[in-house]
């Protein structure tokens, strides 16, 4: 049974056990460090299923914060590398976070990881602290993600610290108590291969093999399935309008999951070049990049294997060779998964390359119109997608096409792959702004509603609305 259900009723009961197989690691991957004290924790969100399903459901505030270290417990700071936006960065790491251990349960293990937990040696400059916006932000949306069926990161609680965070002015601190299969990046194998550790690249790939994809032989599998996952999970993100912000190869997770929600935001009126990140002054991360970025990130990876390609093949062009030929299998598998998305969002049960006109001339009206992306989509089940568009003859002129093609049981696909509810913008900001003041009741709300998005009670209606002209939030920042 996953870890991961979509409804709370599947959990499953575990005691906690610790097993931190990262933690065992070489020293080079890492640096063992407790958090720092957090002065009064106090919880905010709490995900009482997800807590009981990992064995924590007794876990309390000091520990939840880390002022606390539970038994069997290995606390460290990993290290890595990265493209930022496309420029390099040789030594990043855990800079504001702790890995406090790996908890094993019945369906595997899970790296429990205090984000906001204070200083570690990869800080830089910062002070390892983050604040109650961005905590709240990445529980809300994260739970989101898991709930609409995109493989991400999860969250177990959100905490304030009981301290204080100088950024532009003093926030309240906070801490968000983060869940995943590992916290394993891109740029984790880059930081070995910049320094020709090629040791450690081949320690950490049999790590990454064993972990996540036992079913790769070799190496060359292995990086076919990470190939296939991000192909698999960047369909899912275009599919829901669902734009990341900052795509370094450092937020980029070989297990395929979503992971650092930072400058990101859901598409309200419809853009393909819709970009909200607040340092993406160029467009880098823009929607509609973001599978050639995954896909340029990928190339990074497959850089990573080629001297222990040599060994396994016996020579560095048949190295390159196989490993470019995986690369080059990512556009097809993606367009293969968009299609599969898409398809399910117009109600084809079996979708084809003969239905890319179809949904392409969707998606084109509703470009050219701004239509609302979650509400347009999910209007198809009830003829309010009309309502959505500007030319509403040119939609009219789409609907036969679409009527010919869509299965028998479109009503059913649609209603299980198009959200009636997202995590919209200004609504975060709202639950935001409102727990700066004390009040954590608009974002508890938004974590319970979103935590079913296809199954909308009439009460919670107003959660579906676009933001009105002054409610618009054009950039999101960097959760610091």
């Amino acid at each position: 049974m996953s870890i991961w259900p979509a409804k709370e009723t599947d959990y499953i009961e575990a005691m906690t056990q610790f097993d931190n197989s990262y933690a065992r690691l070489p020293n080079a991957f890492h640096t063992r460090i407790a958090p720092e004290l957090s002065p009064a924790p106090e919880v905010m969100l709490w995900n009482a299923p997800l807590a009981e399903a990992l064995g924590v459901s007794d876990w309390d505030a000091p520990m939840l914060a880390g002022n606390v270290i539970p038994e069997g417990a290995d606390p460290i700071a990993q290290v890595y590398a990265g493209h930022q936006f496309g420029g390099w960065s040789p030594q990043l790491g855990d800079g504001r976070a702790v890995l406090l251990g790996e908890v094993v349960t019945e369906d595997g293990r899970f790296d429990i990881h205090l984000k906001g937990a204070g200083r570690t040696p990869y800080s830089r400059n910062g002070d390892g602290r983050a604040w109650v916006g961005p905590v709240l932000r990445e529980y809300i949306i994260s739970e989101f993600m898991h709930a609409a069926g995109v493989p991400t990161t999860r969250a177990l609680a959100a905490l304030r610290t009981g301290g204080r965070v100088q950024r532009e002015r003093a926030y309240p601190g906070g801490l968000l108590v983060r869940i995943a299969s590992s916290h394993i990046r891109v740029g984790t194998f880059q930081y070995f291969t910049a320094r020709g550790d090629e040791a450690s690249v081949k320690i950490l790939t049999d790590h990454v093999r064993a972990r996540h994809y036992p079913q790769a032989q070799n190496t060359i599998e292995l990086y076919a399935e990470i190939v296939k996952a991000q192909a698999r999970l960047i369909a899912k993100w275009m599919g829901l309008g669902f734009v990341h912000g900052v795509m370094n190869t450092d937020n980029m997770a070989v297990s395929g999951e979503t992971i650092d929600y930072g400058p990101c935001a859901f598409i309200d009126g419809y853009s393909p070049k819709a970009v909200y990140s607040s340092i993406d002054q160029f467009g880098r991360y823009a929607y509609e990049q973001q599978p050639s970025i995954a896909h340029w990130n990928l190339a990074q990876l497959g850089s990573c294997f080629v001297p222990q390609m040599e060994e396994e093949l016996g020579g560095q062009h048949k190295a390159i060779d196989a490993l470019t030929e995986v690369l080059n299998a990512f556009p097809e598998a993606y367009q293969a998964e968009w299609r599969a998305v898409f398809g399910a969002k117009l109600g084809i049960a079996d979708p084809n390359e003969a239905d890319l006109p179809l949904i392409q001339g969707l998606l084109g009206l509703m470009a050219k119109d701004g239509a609302d992306f979650t509400n347009t989509f999910r209007g198809l089940l009830d003829g309010s997608a009309r309502d959505w568009m500007l030319d509403r003859e040119a939609f009219e002129a789409w609907v036969p096409r679409w009527e010919a093609r869509r299965s028998e049981k479109w009503r059913e696909i649609i209603a299980k792959t198009s959200p009636a509810v997202i995590p919209r913008n200004h609504r975060i900001e709202e639950a935001i702004q409102a727990a700066l003041e004390g009040d954590e009741s608009k974002a508890a709300r938004l974590a319970r509603v979103l935590s079913r998005p296809f199954d909308l009670a009439e009460d919670d209606q107003d959660l579906t609305h676009p933001p009105t002209e002054d409610q618009v939030v054009h950039k999101t920042f960097c959760g610091t």
